[in-house]
């Protein structure tokens, strides 16, 4: 079924088919961005927004995001990919260019629990995310008819100790080969080493920020019985260390005594589920640059 058979969403990122973002990481030196600046001035590009950090001027890591316009970018744009190699070189970077026009494609995955899941489709019916749903994939039947409301595809594929292997091996055959990013909307399955390799810092999930003080079965129980006064919520790219990959957002909010354990969840699934549309909306618009085990998001 076609994903924009009903709900069709708005795309405000085809309101701008000539512009492009770069993202650049390398070792910090002077003259980057005055190179940078200059290879776009001289391809007959205009920056309209550009952002730089330096981790330590004197032998850290650069960082940088430029958005720009360029007349034709779509025929133009293998050509100055060609062209910049010299200043990527130059300056040890790892780099890429992609057009605002090209929506990235989303698979979401999720178990039981809708409210992460809910929040994204609504952001997508809205135009507020500036993306494709093109799929997704849960281990339960429950949200079945509400994500095919949407005119979006749903598979349905069971896992169990004895078939994950297989299971993961069909995940990746619904997918296909140009999904841009797999979330994990609640999805409560561990991924497996050999599955992240094929989406390295293309995997987001999110979880309560309890961790590592209440690990296992009912953290808000713990949470409770501890008498904490805050709780959050995590979003990080998936790497083999279970919730330890590169944090990209996280917030918390004031608790008190009075909340009691379904309170607590109340509030966590509200944070939760914000915390997690930031970070995909993030990662959509190219904003985050992974380096080691931290994110630098612009």
């Amino acid at each position: 079924m076609d994903i924009h058979t009903k709900n069709v969403p708005a795309h405000p990122a085809h309101e701008h088919p000539d512009r492009a973002r770069m993202l650049i990481s390398c070792p910090d030196a002077p003259g980057i961005v005055a190179a940078v600046s200059k290879f776009l001035f001289e391809h007959g590009a205009n920056i309209v927004q550009s952002d730089q950090y330096s981790m330590d001027p004197d032998g850290g890591m650069f960082f940088m995001r430029v958005e720009f316009d360029l007349s034709e970018l779509k025929d133009r744009l293998p050509q100055l990919e060609s062209d910049f190699g010299a200043i990527a070189s130059q300056f040890k970077m790892e780099w890429k260019i992609s057009s605002v026009s090209r929506r990235k494609k989303l698979a979401i995955f999720v178990s039981k629990e809708d409210h992460c899941l809910v929040e994204l489709l609504w952001q997508w019916q809205a135009g507020d995310l500036d993306a494709d749903i093109a799929l997704v994939v849960s281990n339960h039947l429950d949200m079945k008819d509400y994500v095919e409301s949407f005119g979006i595809p749903y598979h349905h594929i069971p896992v169990t100790p004895d078939t994950k292997k297989e299971a993961e091996q069909r995940q990746l055959e619904v997918i296909g080969a140009d999904i841009d990013v797999i979330i994990l909307a609640r999805y409560m399955q561990i991924i497996s080493p050999t599955f992240i390799e094929h989406f390295r810092n293309r995997i987001i999930n999110i979880h309560h920020s309890f961790l590592p003080a209440f690990v296992g079965g009912k953290p808000y129980a713990q949470a409770y019985k501890r008498g904490v006064k805050l709780i959050g919520a995590t979003a990080h790219y998936v790497t083999e260390e279970l919730d330890g990959g590169p944090i990209i957002e996280q917030d918390v909010e004031r608790v008190s005594h009075r909340d009691d354990v379904p309170e607590l969840k109340r509030i966590g699934r509200n944070i939760e589920r914000v915390v997690l549309a930031r970070a995909v909306k993030w990662h959509v618009e190219d904003r985050i640059l992974v380096h080691e085990n931290k994110t630098v998001v612009f």
